[in-house]
């Protein structure tokens, strides 16, 4: 497993969606960047890169991001 932001598909029209699970979150809870960066205490550039892959959270940060979205690390980070 890598402790990186994964892929969500979602099937829609017929289309594949591919979602990154952070942004998938933040957007289910009606969150900017700004505004999730400061519940957990980092700089909206941080959560810009974590949902572009090109930032590797700590564990720290990962449980404070998923506790702000409301849902748990398995489901935010890693894959079945």
């Amino acid at each position: 497993m890598r402790g990186q932001c994964y892929t969500v598909i979602t099937k829609l029209n017929k289309e594949v969606l591919e979602f990154n699970r952070v942004i998938y979150f933040r957007k289910r809870e009606n969150l900017s960047q700004i505004n999730l960066a400061k519940k957990v205490g980092v700089s909206r550039q941080t959560i810009n890169m974590i949902e572009n892959d090109k930032y590797n959270p700590s564990l720290k940060l990962c449980k404070n991001i998923a506790k702000a979205l409301n849902t748990d690390l398995n489901k935010l980070f890693w894959s079945d």
